[in-house]
This record gives structure tokens, sequence and C-alpha cells, in this order.
């Protein structure tokens, strides 16, 4: 039969190729017109602020508006201020004290609910998805209070020793780390927690058998096991804390420590505002942030050599910790006292009380519920929960379907995938106070009035939000096999029909993880708000922040009391969606 076969075939004609070099001409004409029409849109949205931010650094305005001839002015009398110095130094120091501290906290944290058999474990779950909701305005406050003069840590101090000094001084570089590692902690611990769910256990059995103490075990093994995943944590979490505008504005500028983000605020606040100089000291903190995205990349290059997982029957097993697991249980309980519960109960008290009054049962008398009533009398208040929610929920919806397509056509290699790619991840270059001061230019040079809209700062966080649900379309579009998309294709569906019907509904749990942390994200963000929201179009976080400048605390926490409770009711839901789907979706 197979001589018969042999010779039916026309000589001269090599075998046919697999299926997809099939598929390939068929498909490559309707996929690239996609491709081309994406890289159209993405070239829109991405380069206008980056070119804008550039041009305004090299020219000067003139007195009509216009911009003047090239120069290097703007970036000669920026280097020559002895402020920027200072400014990058302190910059340099806020991040990287919180990089350290929140990268030995998380990791730790995550080994112990990942692969060891400490006790309560659902505590550091319960805490991250209530501080996902969280605005991180709300935590900085909190914690201000907790570690400030008049806040339980101090006032404890004072009254055991008797001195009138204090224990610990929030307003330093020190202060603001140490909030901003508790800021950052509930993210941190979830990174890690994928690396260390996904990590062999086996390496870390025969450290134990070979009679490696638990500290040596981690130490040794575990950690060199997610060091990539934990480079990249610090690379993240390092180039986030140098862009970081909440903790600097308001811990660090009543106490004199300026650092680049806020130097940026108050450059363009200024009467007339110094868009030029801002400009200029946002493409020099874009210049660091990319040299330091490039030094990551390169260490990313060599990941391959910590793979530990493989073929041979691999199966995660939490490690015995035997009566050490009790001390392991502690430190959990102590990270949910600290993440969760004192934040929790200083905005209670505050919320509560008619002043900044300590922590004390002689002032428990002081105990009102006129700050709760003030939040639900003022109409005003839901104008700003309906422009947040109105404002996430649009740049929720338009970053992930862009992202969609965009995470398919780079996943399956289309053409200009990786043109693609480059112009989804140019936002990762702007802090939230850059990416503010760019789309303000862009508001107010446009011919139309949008200009304190709500829509200038749903343009503004679709765009700050493309490259981090890239991250989660990407890589569900690689769960997905190729032969269910090549089965369709066989059955005559275009590209479109293809994403529509096959990609999209086994995406679904991608989709709605991006959609959350979009929502979530853009319900928390204050740089970008504070730059370009307008009478009319205050969010949450602005309203949050000018009841913290202007010293009304109580309101600031009853508000956000309700507001987090608002936003962790939608990230449990989700949650929870999250994880019934996940597996359904996959047909497991």
């Amino acid at each position: 039969m197979s001589d018969d076969i042999m010779a039916a075939r026309p000589l001269g004609k090599p075998p046919a190729g697999n299926l997809s070099d099939i598929l390939k001409p068929l498909r490559a004409k309707p996929i690239s017109v996609i491709s081309s029409m994406m890289i159209a849109v993405m070239t829109v949205l991405m380069l206008p602020p980056l070119l804008i931010l550039l041009r305004n650094s090299l020219t000067v305005a003139n007195p009509d508006g216009s911009r003047g001839a090239f120069t290097f002015e703007n970036y000669s009398r920026i280097l020559s201020q002895p402020d920027l110095y200072v400014s990058a130094w302190n910059t340099v120091q806020f991040a990287g004290l919180s990089t350290v501290m929140v990268l030995i906290i998380g990791a730790f944290l995550a080994w112990l609910i990942e692969r060891t058999n400490a006790p309560f474990k659902g505590l550091a779950y319960l805490a991250t998805i209530i501080s996902l909701g969280t605005p991180f305005i709300l935590y900085t406050a909190a914690w201000l209070y907790v570690l400030g003069r008049a806040g339980p840590v101090n006032d404890l101090y004072r009254t055991l020793t008797g001195r009138a000094d204090l224990l610990f001084d929030v307003h330093t570089i020190w202060g603001m780390a140490l909030i901003e590692t508790f800021v950052w902690m509930p993210l941190v611990f979830l990174m890690f927690s994928a690396a260390f769910r996904a990590a062999n256990a086996e390496m870390e059995e025969a450290a134990r058998m070979s009679g490696a103490s638990v500290f040596a075990m981690f130490w040794r093994v575990s950690i060199p096991l997610v060091w990539p995943a934990m480079a990249a944590v610090a690379m993240f979490v390092f180039i986030n804390t140098l862009q970081a505008f909440d903790v600097p504005i308001l811990v660090g500028v009543p106490s004199n420590i300026n650092v680049l983000s806020s130097d940026i605020y108050f450059a363009i606040r200024e009467v007339p505002p110094r868009l030029d100089q801002a400009s200029a000291f946002s493409i020099l903190l874009i210049l660091a942030i990319s040299c330091l995205m490039v030094w990551y990349g390169r260490l990313s290059r060599n990941a391959d050599r910590f793979a530990s997982v493989t073929g041979k029957g691999y199966r995660p097993r939490p490690i015995d910790l035997g009566r050490l697991r009790w001390l392991g249980g502690a430190f959990i309980l102590i990270d949910f006292f600290v993440v969760l519960l004192v934040p929790i109960a200083a905005l209670i008290w505050i919320a509560a009380t008619p002043f900044m009054a300590p922590m004390r049962w002689s002032n428990l008398k002081l105990l009102t519920m006129k700050n709760f009533s003030a939040v639900f009398e003022e109409t005003s208040y839901l104008e700003y929960a309906t422009n947040t929610i109105t404002i996430a929920a649009v740049a929720a919806c338009v970053a992930v379907f862009l992202t969609t397509i965009v995470g398919w056509l780079t996943a399956r290699r289309a053409p200009g995938s990786t043109i693609l790619d480059q112009l989804s991840t140019v936002p990762m270059l702007f802090p939230g106070i850059v990416m503010g001061a760019a789309v303000m230019q862009i508001g107010l040079q446009v011919p139309f009035a949008i200009y304190g809209t709500i829509w200038l700062l749903a343009f503004a966080f679709v765009i700050r939000a493309v490259p981090f649900s890239l991250r989660y379309t990407y890589t569900g579009v690689l769960q997905i096999h190729r032969e269910l998309e090549e089965a369709a294709a066989i059955s005559g569906a275009s590209p479109l029909q293809l994403i529509r019907r096959i990609v999209v509904p086994l995406l679904s749990p991608a989709i709605v993880s991006a959609w959350l942390f979009v929502f979530l994200s853009v319900g928390k963000e204050l740089a970008i708000s504070v730059l370009l929201s307008g009478p009319r179009s205050q969010t949450i976080a602005v309203a949050m922040f000018d009841k913290a400048t202007n010293g009304q605390e109580g309101e600031l926490a009853a508000f956000g009391l309700v507001w987090a409770g608002l936003m962790t009711f939608v990230a449990g839901v989700a949650y929870v969606f999250i994880r019934r789907n996940s597996g359904a979706a996959f047909g497991r």
C-alpha cells in the first residue's frame, strides 16, 4: 500500500508541510492588516507623550505660546542646580531602602505561605485582597498617624519611659521607606508567591536530608531557585519607588525631603508653570529608568540557568518545619497585624475622633460618627466616586481590548509583533507624575476642550495601563494551544472570528484579571489624577489628597474606609471568579 501511495504522489514535489505551514499563507494577509492597524493605534497612543516631553525639553516657550529654537538651556539650567542632586540622592536612598526591606520581608513571607506547612496562611491572602482595594494615599495617611508624634508607637514610648522625645521619627528617609515598604508588601508577596509555588521542592528536601538547617536551606537553596523572579521583583519595586508620589508628597515634603517626582510636581504647579523645566526633569528620569530596564533585560537572558521544574514527576510539596512551623505562623500573624489590622484600626480611630488624638482609653469619650455622617451627607463624594468608577471602567475596558489583540499577535509572532511589543512597553518608562505632565500638555494643545475632563484622565490611564494589562493577556495566550486556532481556520473562520470565538472565551480568566488590576490601579492612582483633574473631574485619590493636605484627616479616614470597603468587595468577587474559572477555561 505504501508503494501505491508513493506512486500516486507527483514526482518532483516535496511532501506537504505541517498544518501550521499550510495555514500560514491563508492567514498571513488578514493578520497583517490587523497587525498594521494595531501598530497605527498603538503609535498614536504611545508616542505623542514622549515626543511632546522631548520637544518641550529641547525648546523654550515664547511669550505668544509658540516654541523657540532648539536648545539645551532647560537641561543646563537644571543640571546647574544643586537641589537636583540632593533630590536625586534622596530618591535613590528612598527607592533603595524600600526595595531592600520589601524584598526581604516579602520573599520570606511568600516562602512560608507557598513552600512550608506554617499555619494561618489564609490571613496573608485576606490582607492582600483588602489592600488591593485600598488607595496608597489612605495607607500612607494611616501609617503617618501610627508612626507620627501623636500615634500609638511614640505615645506608648513616652508613656512607658516618661521621656518627651520620639522613639521613631517618621519624617525621615527611613520613615518614608518604611511606609513605602508596608504599601508594597501585599503586591510583592503575590509576585513571589507564583515563583515559590512553581519551584521544585526536591532540592530543598535534599538540603534538609543533608543536614542543612531551615535558615540555611532557605538562604542557600530556596532563594537561588527564585533568583530571576527576585531580580524582576527588585527591579519592578525599585523603578516604581523611584517614581512614587504618595509617600514623598505626604511625608517627605513636610519634612523638606524632596525627591524627583515632587520636584516635577512643584515645577508644574508654580504660577506660571515651568513646563519646559518639568519636561527636562521628566526626560532625565525616563533616561534613568530606561537604563535600569536595559540592565534587567541583560539579567533575564540567563534565567534558564535557574530552571528547576522538569518532566520527571514534578510535584510541589510543602516543607515540614517541625516545631518551627509555629514560629512561621507567628511571622504570618505579624504580617497580617502590620499590613491590615494596624492601618485599618488607625483609620477607624482617626475617623471616629474629632481631632488627631492619641489612642488611649481615656480618649474613648471623644468617639463620634460626625465624620461618617459628613461623608454620606456631602453630594460631592458621590460625584468623586462616579468619576473614578467611570474613568477606571473606561480605561480598563479599552486597555484590555487593545492588549487582548496585541497579546495574541505578539504571542503568535505575527508580522509586526516586535514593533507592537516595543510600543506597548513605552509607558513603563513613564513615572505617573511624568505621564500626567505629558498628557496635560497634550490636553492643552489639542484644538478641542478636553483638559480638565474625565476623558483626558481616561486617555492617560489607558496609556499607563497597556503594558501591565499586556502581561496578563500575553501570558494567557501562551497557554492556548495553536491547534484550536488552526481548527477554526480550517473551518473558515477569519482572524477576527478566531479571536472573538476561540481566543477570548479561553482567555477570560486572564482578561478578568487584567481588567481588575487596571480598574483597581486607576482607582488608587494619585500622580496622574492630581495634574489632570479639573473642578468637575476630581477622582477619589485627588479628593483624599486634598483632605490630607488641608488637615481634614477625619473625613479622609471615614471616606477612605467606605471606598476601600467597596473596592475590596469588587476585588473579592473578581478573585473568586478567577479561581473558579481559571481551570474551567482550559478544560481542567
